[in-house]
């Protein structure tokens, strides 16, 4: 039996906090038990956000921490090829089209669709699926408006992906999703709708890229947080149509602050760093997280 491979994958757009933390640790335990091993993975595909002097404070953090890791650290911003490569795979397969709408445009035309007494499907994260217009333009009105510069990005037409694969989709959850969910748990990447899988200030989106790197890194279990785990539908659902292996996952707790909201970067939720000018050891951390 092949030894466990755990990853951890932050984005260096901010400094860890608490959530952070916990994930990490989370990873280290399971890696530990299982006698496996714990890579780090930096996921700056954003690379209009990410900044060194934050990928610097989280090597500094984990090590505080106590968390090693195995193997060199993958890097996304050194294997753009890697993503578009399986971007190509599926614009070939006819899976991929160019989409036109701005953000404007979009929130325009569900705005009108809802006036008129439409309910329009929002994803599980709240964004509302995108209208599908460009889906059903012909390829020589798609050439005429990329060579015109029209500003596009990639997304998957979702009617034609799922009529490719044998449903239901499924994959193994130790942890637990917002409802209990456990055990073989059955993917439902409709909830996406036509989802994201490349845009201009971005070579590949988060579901596209993290699909590639677990693969590439051979990573047998993904342990993430819970707002994660309807991401896992679309997820799945990139692996059977890429032919790529499919992990063992489990979704952890989340850390909430007073309001409810799980901890964020953008919120500037106190960072580890915070935690460790003001005195605190890394005991003090994990009694926080427990």
């Amino acid at each position: 039996m092949e030894k466990p491979i755990f990853r951890f994958a932050p984005s260096p757009n901010g400094y860890l906090h608490l959530g952070h933390a916990l994930s990490a640790l989370e990873n280290k335990r399971l890696a530990e038990q299982t006698a496996g091993s714990l890579l780090l993975r930096i996921d700056d595909i954003d690379l209009s956000r990410a900044r060194p002097e934050f990928e610097l404070a989280i090597s500094e953090d984990l090590a505080w921490l106590g968390i090693e890791f195995d193997g060199p650290t993958r890097r996304q911003s050194d294997h753009l090829t890697d993503y578009q490569e399986a971007l190509d795979t599926l614009k070939d397969e006819g899976l991929a089209y160019p989409a036109f709408m701005s953000r404007a445009e979009i929130r325009d035309h569900v705005s009108a669709a809802e006036a008129a007494g439409d309910s329009w499907p929002r994803d599980p994260d709240g964004a509302p699926h995108y209208p599908g217009v460009d889906r059903e333009l012909e390829e020589s009105e798609r050439i005429v408006r990329i060579a015109a510069g029209a500003p596009y990005s990639w997304r998957l037409d979702m009617a034609a992906a799922l009529s490719r694969v044998s449903t239901p989709i499924h994959w193994l959850e130790s942890g637990a999703g917002p409802n209990g969910e456990t055990g073989q748990v059955v993917a439902n990447p409709n909830l996406w709708g036509d989802a994201i899988l490349a845009r201009r200030d971005a070579p590949a989106s988060y579901h596209l890229s993290v699909v590639v790197d677990d693969a590439v890194q051979g990573i047998s279990d993904v342990v993430r947080g819970r707002d994660l785990f309807h991401a896992t539908s679309i997820h799945r659902l990139l692996q059977e149509l890429l032919g790529l292996p499919v992990p063992h996952y489990h979704h952890h707790r989340l850390l909430l602050d007073a309001d409810g909201r799980k901890l964020s970067k953008s919120r500037e939720d106190t960072s580890i760093r915070d935690l460790k000018s003001a005195g605190l050891s890394p005991a003090d951390v994990i009694r926080l997280i427990n």
